[in-house]
């Protein structure tokens, strides 16, 4: 259900300019009353409707929280190869500051775009198959950031009361012949099954965890189990089926490129 008390709910989408970010706008905007947060708009709609915030500014984080019931915080440094300042400033600090605001403004529910680099040195060392439940192992700083928001958010839900469920994106790409990484296509994420994560994330009934969100991919190495029973998600799309081949199935699983994560 989209509706609270017979009115939409308000969900602020932060980093709208990024890619899953403009997508989510899209596929959302008929159900959801959208407040929308960005630096530098994407499009000629944004222009006219994206608030401009610097969320490492704590000041410009808190009026993007009127009247939200759900918070979909993907701003952020988005890249696995990000430096120490980007992720402190942006990942650590502007993060901060969101979920703080949520809490003093009474948002009830934070949804948070974590990230595959969360546990990314089991992928780079082979350790299959990956459950949301084991210690984090993050193959960056990037991967340092997302982990450091997972633990905020689990101590604002056990100290608050916010609900906080963290989306453990796996590759959200239109297109995954575009990478010839096993790896990469194994957790691809598909547009049609992004939009339905995060719809599940916003309506399940659930108020906290780790969930996995990749496609129905048959070499997926990252068990989705909890991400199906408790948020209800049911992946549709596989991208074995959007390149019409198979699969080069390896006992153990392709191992990553050596360099993971670069160029992830």
């Amino acid at each position: 259900m989209a509706e609270t008390q017979g009115t939409r709910r308000r969900v602020l989408i932060t980093g709208v300019s990024g890619g899953i970010g403009q997508f989510l706008e899209g596929r959302l905007r008929d159900d959801y009353e959208l407040v929308t947060q960005g630096r530098t708009p994407s499009t000629p709609k944004q222009e006219k409707t994206m608030r401009r915030a610097d969320l490492e500014s704590y000041a410009e984080a808190l009026p993007l929280m009127d009247g939200v019931d759900t918070v979909l915080h993907l701003a952020g440094s988005a890249s696995p190869e990000s430096e120490w300042d980007d992720v402190l400033t942006a990942n650590i600090v502007g993060f901060r500051n969101v979920l703080e605001a949520a809490r003093e403004a009474g948002v009830r529910r934070f949804v948070f775009a974590s990230s595959n680099h969360a546990m990314g040195m089991y992928d780079r060392l082979g350790e299959w198959p990956v459950y949301s439940h084991q210690l984090p192992r993050p193959d960056s700083l990037y991967g340092v950031s997302k982990v450091f928001g997972e633990a905020l958010g689990r101590f604002y839900h056990d100290e608050f009361g916010i609900d906080f469920l963290a989306l453990r994106i796996g590759w959200s790409t239109p297109d995954p012949m575009v990478a010839e990484e096993d790896v990469l296509r194994a957790m691809w994420l598909s547009e049609d099954d992004t939009e339905q994560v995060f719809r599940c994330a916003i309506e399940a009934p659930t108020t906290y965890g780790l969930y996995y969100a990749v496609s129905d991919n048959p070499n997926r190495r990252w068990d989705i189990t909890n991400t199906m029973l408790e948020l209800g998600y049911r992946p549709a799309d596989s991208w074995t089926d959007r390149a019409k081949h198979s699969e080069r199935v390896v006992e153990g699983g392709l191992p990553a490129p050596k360099d993971w994560p670069e160029g992830s």
